[in-house]
C-alpha cells in the first residue's frame, strides 16, 4: 500500500507543531524532554529512544529513557559511559546525525541488555545532535526492533525535531541555572537573617548549624575557632545524626582536612575522604561516626581567617556544584555574627560582674553626685541604714552621717581623684540608731561625669570594683563602638563600589547587614544612656518633633523582621498630633526596641501595632502585640535591668532593653506602663509631654 506524500508531510508538520507547542507550554527541562521523546517515538514507530541534555562542559545534568512504553532512570554515571563509548558519544564528538540500519554490523553501537537477549538480531536506529550557539546541548537517539526501518525521511523529521529541542534545552538550562542561583541567594539571605536573629553566640552556633544542615541535607555539621595562641583549631559546637558531640576537641593547624581550610583559608569539597591524603580519622575514631565526604569553608570576619565551619556526609548521593558557594556564605555570615555576639557577651558579662559585686558586696557602699544626693545603693546599705531603696535614693549623704569638715572640706572640696578620703564617723539608720563605721570617700569618672563612692569597705576592695567599672567601660568603647565604626564604614564604601539596585538578591544582603549593624549600634547606645541616666543626667538633645515621624521611623526598622515571621505590623495614628520636645533618637529607640520585643513574643502570622495619640498636655504612644501577655505580678519587674521573662519558648534576651525604655521616658517626664491588649497579648504604654521637658 502506497502512502500518500502529501499525508506524510502532513503528519510530520502535525508532529513539528504539537512539538513546538510542548517547548513554548514549560521551562521545566524534564517535562520538555519527556514531551518530545514521547511524540517523536510515537509518530515514527520507535521501540525506545533517549534525549541526553549536557552542560557547558558536555557533561550529562538531565534525561529521558522511554524503553517499551516505560520510563528508565538511569544515573549520570551510567550516561557518562553511554557518551564516552557509545553511538551518542559520537554524535557529540563528531556534531553529525547518524542513521544506522543494522546496530549489530555498526561497530558504534554499545551492547545493550536487550542486544544480549537476542544476540542475532539487529535493530535500526537514528541519533542527531542538538546544536545550538555552535554547542552540543544534548543528543537524541531512536531504536526500531527491525533492521532498515529507519529511512532518510526519518532521519530529516529527527533533524528538524533536534532543532527545536536544542533551543528548549538551552532555555531551560539557562532557566534552571537562574533558578539555582536564586534558590542560593534566598538560602544564604534565609540564613543571614537567622543566624543575626540573636546576639547570644550560643544561639549563633545553633543558627549557623542549623542553616547549614539544613541547606546542604547533610549527616552532620561542625563549627571550630582557631586558637592563634596554641596554633589548633577548637570545635565549638556540633549536629549530627549517630555523631557524638565533638565540642571541645581540638586539632592542630594543618592537621585534617579542617586544619587544612583553616590553616590555607581555602573552602575545598573531598567527595571521598578515604582518597584524600589530607584526611585524618582522629576525630572519627573518638565520635564513632564515619566520614565519607566533607565540605569545608573558612569563617572570616574583616579579612581574617577565625575558625572553620564544615559539612559531612550528604544524605543524597553527593555534593551539589553549589553546596561550596552556599557553605562559603555561611561562612561569612557567620562570622561576624559570632564576633558581635561574643563582644555583647562579654559587655553583659562585665555588667553582670559589676551589678553583682556592687549588690551583693558584704559592705555597704552608695554612689552620689557632688552635691551629695544618693543615686545608687546596694543591698547592704539597704539593710544597713533600714531605708527601702527608692527612699534612699531620696535622701542626701549628710543625712546618714556625721560629716568631717576637716577632710571633706566645704563643699567636697577636699576629695579628689588621685587619693581616697578616709574618716571614722558615725551612722544614723531609719530607727535612729548609731553605729560607727570607716567612711571611704573618692571621686570617679564615668560617661564624661564625675561622682562619689562612698564606702565602708577596704581599700583593697575598693580598688577591685574600680578596676571592674573600668573593664566594663573599656569594652564598651573599645570592643563595641570601635569595631561598629568600621562596619559602618566599610558598609558605605561597599554601597558606593557595588551596583546594588542591579542584583535584588546582593541588596537584600547588604540590607541585612545595614539592619544589623543598627540594632548593634541603638543596643550600644542604649547602655551607654541607662549609665548616664542613672546617674540624673539630664537630656540635653531636645527639638520640636512630630509623633508620626517616630512613629513611622520604628515601622521601617522592624518591618523587615516581622515580615520574616509573616507578621502583620500597622500604624494606628489620629489624623492631628501635637509636636514634642524630646531627643528624637531616645525616644524610637524606645519604639524601635518595644517593637522588636512585641515581634519576639508574637507568634508567626500574628500581628503588632504601633499607636499614637494626643490627651491634653500629653502625647500617649504604645505598642500593641498578640503574644502570650505578661503576668500581673512581673509587670513592674520587668523594667529593671537584667530581668527578664522565662517562659518556656519565648526568646532569650539581654534584660536591659526595657530599664532603657523606663529610664528613657521618666528622664523625659513620661510614664512607662503595661496593660492587656484589646484580644490577647500585651500593650506597652508610655506618655511624653507635649511641652519642653526642661522646662
Amino acid at each position: 500500500m502506497n502512502v500518500d506524500p502529501k499525508d506524510t508531510t502532513r503528519t510530520s508538520l502535525e508532529l513539528l507543531f504539537n512539538i513546538s507547542r510542548e517547548i513554548a507550554s514549560t521551562l521545566d527541562l524534564k517535562s520538555v524532554l519527556q514531551r518530545v521523546l514521547f511524540l517523536s517515538m510515537r509518530n515514527i514507530d520507535a521501540f525506545s529512544g533517549s534525549i541526553i541534555a549536557l552542560d557547558e562542559n558536555i557533561k550529562p545534568f538531565a534525561s529521558i529513557i522511554i524503553h517499551d512504553k516505560r520510563i528508565i532512570e538511569q544515573p549520570n554515571e551510567q550516561l557518562s559511559i553511554t557518551l564516552e563509548k557509545g553511538l551518542a558519544g559520537w554524535v557529540v564528538v563528531n556534531k553529525q546525525a547518524v542513521l544506522i540500519p543494522d546496530t549489530s554490523r555498526d561497530d558504534r553501537w554499545l551492547i545493550r541488555p536487550d542486544d544480549t537477549q537476542n544476540p542475532a538480531g539487529g535493530k535500526s536506529a537514528v541519533s542527531v545532535p542538538l546544536i545550538t550557539r555552535k554547542q552540543v546541548s544534548g543528543v537524541i537517539t531512536l531504536i526500531n526492533r527491525q533492521p532498515n526501518f529507519f529511512k532518510l525521511e526519518h532521519l530529516e523529521l529527527i533533524q528538524a525535531i533536534s532543532d527545536m529541542a536544542a533551543v528548549a534545552v538551552l532555555n531551560a538550562r539557562l532557566y534552571a541555572e537562574s533558578q539555582r542561583q536564586a534558590h542560593v541567594m534566598t538560602i544564604l539571605a534565609n540564613s543571614a537573617t537567622s543566624i543575626t536573629s540573636s546576639l547570644k553566640h550560643e544561639d549563633v552556633y545553633f543558627q549557623v548549624l542549623d542553616q547549614t544542615r539544613q541547606a546542604l541535607q547533610v549527616e552532620a555539621v561542625s563549627l571550630a575557632l582557631i586558637d592563634h595562641q596554641k596554633q589548633e583549631i577548637e570545635f565549638q559546637a556540633s549536629t549530627s545524626q549517630g555523631r557524638q558531640d565533638v565540642t571541645g576537641l581540638r586539632l592542630p593547624l594543618g592537621k585534617g582536612i579542617a586544619g587544612w581550610v583553616a590553616q590555607k583559608g581555602e573552602a575545598i569539597v573531598v567527595p571521598n575522604v578515604h582518597k584524600d591524603s589530607r584526611f585524618s580519622s582522629e576525630i572519627d575514631q573518638t565520635t564513632g561516626f564515619s566520614t565519607t565526604a566533607v565540605a569545608c569553608a573558612p569563617i572570616r570576619f574583616s579579612g581574617e581567617v577565625i575558625g572553620i565551619l564544615e559539612a559531612l556526609n550528604p544524605i543524597k548521593d553527593s555534593f551539589t556544584s553549589d553546596a561550596l558557594v552556599i557553605l562559603k556564605g555561611i561562612g561569612n555570615l557567620a562570622g561576624s555574627a559570632i564576633l558581635h555576639a561574643q563582644h555583647l557577651s562579654d559587655l553583659q558579662a562585665a555588667h553582670e560582674r559589676y551589678h553583682d559585686l556592687f549588690e551583693r558586696n558584704i559592705n555597704s557602699m552608695l554612689i552620689t553626685n557632688w552635691d551629695g544626693q544618693i543615686l545608687e545603693a546596694n543591698r547592704e546599705s539597704v539593710d544597713l541604714f533600714g531605708y527601702d531603696k527608692d527612699l534612699l535614693h531620696s535622701l542626701d549623704i549628710r543625712k546618714l552621717h556625721h560629716l568631717d569638715d576637716h577632710q571633706l572640706g566645704d563643699g567636697f572640696c577636699n576629695i579628689t581623684f588621685d587619693e581616697t578620703t578616709a574618716y571614722e564617723t558615725v551612722i544614723r539608720t531609719s530607727k535612729n540608731t548609731e553605729i560607727p563605721a570607716e567612711v571611704r570617700v573618692h571621686a570617679f569618672h564615668a560617661d564624661g561625669s564625675s561622682f562619689l563612692q562612698w564606702s565602708f569597705s577596704s581599700i583593697q576592695e575598693r580598688k577591685e570594683l574600680d578596676q571592674l567599672r573600668d573593664d566594663l567601660l573599656s569594652s564598651i568603647y573599645h570592643d563595641l563602638r570601635s569595631p561598629l565604626s568600621n562596619v559602618v564604614s566599610s558598609l558605605d564604601v561597599l554601597a558606593n563600589m557595588l551596583s546594588l539596585d542591579s542584583n535584588p538578591a546582593i541588596l537584600s544582603l547588604f540590607n541585612i547587614a545595614v539592619r544589623s549593624t543598627e540594632r548593634i549600634q541603638r543596643l550600644t547606645n542604649s547602655l551607654l544612656d541607662i549609665n548616664r541616666l542613672e546617674a540624673g543626667q539630664p537630656i540635653i538633645n531636645l527639638y520640636p518633633v512630630e509623633p508620626q515621624t517616630i512613629v513611622q521611623d520604628a515601622l521601617e526598622a522592624v518591618s523587615p523582621i516581622a515580615k520574616n515571621k509573616n507578621q502583620s505590623i500597622n500604624a494606628e495614628l489620629t489624623n492631628s498630633l501635637p509636636r514634642i520636645t524630646v531627643d528624637a533618637e531616645m525616644v524610637r529607640r524606645v519604639l524601635i526596641n518595644l517593637a522588636e520585643n512585641a515581634v519576639k513574643f508574637t507568634p508567626p502570622e500574628g500581628s503588632i501595632k504601633i499607636g499614637a495619640r494626643s490627651d491634653d498636655d500629653w502625647v500617649i504612644m504604645w505598642v500593641e502585640d498578640s503574644g502570650p501577655g505578661i503576668p500581673v505580678d512581673k509587670r513592674l519587674s520587668i523594667f529593671d535591668k537584667f530581668t527578664r521573662l522565662h517562659e518556656q519558648g519565648s526568646p532569650a534576651g539581654f534584660g536591659f532593653g526595657l530599664a532603657y525604655c523606663r529610664l528613657a521616658i521618666e528622664g523625659h517626664g513620661g510614664k512607662i506602663w503595661i496593660e492587656d491588649a484589646s484580644d490577647s497579648g500585651s500593650r506597652f504604654i508610655f506618655t511624653l509631654p507635649i511641652g519642653n521637658v526642661n522646662e
